[in-house]
């Protein structure tokens, strides 16, 4: 077992995932909600036609909270493992810290995010195929026994 204040390596990675899925949300939902046109990211209003948007204002939002301030809450959890009984109310995993539990639950948002996104577009840009591959990475290290181990030493400290 690891020390409760030290994560193992792949907690390490998992950081780390978590800290580039939120400087993308950050950089990209904060342009998208400075700028709903698009424009500020070279996103053309045209692939929101097949949406029920009319412009990036609100997908900014969602980017910006969820991916965004999601990720680095989970990141103050992993280092600082608060007991936060708002966060364990809706911790599916008992056994394990609440932010190990939304560490999975954010990987599994961002895949379907990127689904819907892709549906909705009809069409794969390179960033659908990034941030897909960054959720199930982030799904594929939270799973990590060494990872969830340490998740369950947290929550008994």
């Amino acid at each position: 077992m690891h020390s409760a204040k030290r994560f193992p390596p792949a907690g390490k990675l998992l950081f780390v995932l978590h800290l580039l899925l939120a400087l993308g949300a950050l950089f990209g939902g904060g342009g998208l909600v400075i700028d709903p046109s698009g424009d500020l990211l070279m996103l053309p209003l045209s692939l929101l036609d097949q949406t029920p948007f009319a412009s990036y204002l609100v997908p900014g939002v969602i980017l910006l909270l969820l991916f965004g301030l999601v990720p680095l809450v989970i990141m103050w959890g992993f280092l600082r493992h608060p007991s936060w009984k708002a966060a364990e109310a809706v911790n599916l995993f008992k056994r394990h810290h609440w932010s190990w539990s939304f560490s999975l639950y954010t990987g599994y948002a961002l895949v379907i995010w990127i689904i819907v996104q892709t549906y909705l577009f009809q069409e794969v840009l390179l960033i659908h195929l990034i941030s897909a591959g960054l959720g199930l990475l982030i799904q594929a290290v939270t799973l990590l026994p060494k990872v969830q181990a340490w998740a369950e030493e947290i929550k008994r400290t």
